[in-house]
């Protein structure tokens, strides 16, 4: 920068420049800038990248927000307190810069205090998400693209290993508690009249509509997306169908044991073959029947815990004794994509939020004085680029 001077010598005006010779910033303000730069192409490649994944999947194939438990409203009181927050931020530099260190204090705490909510907010979220499975982890994750024949056997595979963590229990320690001896009741009825049930069906239709309906409504009676509803008429239905039916095997069951029977007596004074032959088939019919009977009784049993989890199963379990005892694999189109995109964006930005409420907490044991106003000045900074961050995140996450 240059300051022009002038000077009369001998009658005639002459122009002296001087030089300063640094920049007409401090360098704990040029470094913030520098440091703020490439944190801008950081989030700037991070929300590119999202944006290409998001808007180039086909449509009706990107999880909606409530399919994920994003809540609308959550994300624009976080967008608010951030807001807040930097009002709070720049309150606290003016108060500093005329040498008030009481006020500045007390609006850094409001700031630190604010930035800490949103903190608590986002933990909220992360927890619901949790609770229903949805979250990156390894070797796999609990989120199936589509509802198929593998999700099927996750669905089964979980149940029984559930089961078989309680029958390990009973044996390590005798008895189970009457809640545990519950919850492996459940196991075993959804077992047999829920997933092996919807196994079956999908294996017994030789219509691929058909097979992918019996799919499809595993997948929706354990993790409904948002919009689909599970209609109790719907279950009504199956179950006065499946009385009927199992009334229908019932009564054939007593006639053959009937026929059976006669059989056997007419065979003891006469060797027929086709009387023999006749019985034989009379009893392979009976062998197969208490299958079938005990088949019918488990969906029964099945439909009736359906029937108590309107919202899915696994936000049954996860309402019983204050958090999932049971979380089974959920059927959600990019759902993978979605959760590892989500939890990067926000984790990142969770991170840096962190950093800011550490250096607003040294701030409170400073004397925040005209003095400290240039520290105040570059954790503004730094915090108004969060804020304009997450500014960014809230509508490409929580409103597309």
């Amino acid at each position: 920068m240059t300051h022009a001077t002038l000077e009369h010598d001998a009658g005639h005006a002459a122009v002296k420049l001087s030089y300063q010779p640094a920049l007409p910033i401090s360098t704990g303000k040029l470094c913030m800038w520098l440091f703020l730069s490439t944190e801008i192409m950081f989030f700037a490649a991070l929300i590119g990248t999202y944006v290409v994944i998001r808007f180039g999947a086909p449509t009706g194939t990107w999880p909606r927000p409530h399919d994920v438990h994003l809540v609308e409203w959550i994300g624009a009181l976080n967008t608010f307190i951030l807001i807040c927050s930097s009002v709070t931020i720049v309150l606290a530099l003016e108060a500093a810069r005329i040498n008030r260190a009481g006020n500045a204090r007390f609006l850094l705490g409001v700031t630190l205090l604010l930035g800490s909510l949103f903190l608590v907010i986002k933990g909220f979220e992360y927890r619901a998400k949790f609770s229903h499975g949805i979250y990156p982890r390894m070797p796999r994750s609990l989120i199936h693209e589509k509802a198929d024949v593998y999700y099927a056997a996750a669905v089964r595979d979980t149940l029984a290993a559930k089961r078989a963590e309680l029958d390990a229990r009973r044996q390590d320690g005798g008895t189970l508690s009457a809640e545990d001896e519950r919850r492996l009741e459940v196991c075993n009825t959804l077992l047999a009249g829920f997933a092996r049930s919807a196994e079956l069906a999908a294996a017994q239709v030789d219509d691929p509509v058909a097979r992918q309906m019996a799919l499809d409504s595993l997948a929706q009676h354990v993790y409904p997306l948002h919009g689909v509803q599970i209609a109790p008429a719907a279950i009504d239905r199956e179950r006065s169908s499946l009385k009927q039916y199992l009334e229908q095997m019932r009564r054939k069951e007593r006639e053959l044991t009937a026929r059976q029977r006669t059989l056997e007596a007419d065979q003891a004074g006469d060797r027929d073959a086709a009387r023999v032959a006749e019985l034989v088939a009379t009893r392979d019919d009976l062998e197969l029947l208490p299958g079938s009977i005990r088949a019918v009784e488990d969906r029964l049993k099945a439909l009736d815990i359906l029937e108590t989890a309107p919202h899915g199963l696994n936000a049954k379990f996860a309402e019983e004794g204050g958090g999932p005892w049971l979380i089974l694999p959920v059927m959600i189109p990019s759902g993978n994509m979605w959760a590892s995109t989500y939890f990067l964006l926000t984790g990142f930005h969770a991170l840096h939020v962190l950093v800011g409420l550490i250096v607003f907490a040294v701030g409170m044991t400073l004397p925040l004085g005209a003095a400290y106003a240039g520290f105040l000045e570059n954790s503004g900074l730094y915090w108004h680029f969060v804020d304009i961050v997450w500014i960014f995140l809230f509508p490409l996450l929580y409103l597309f």
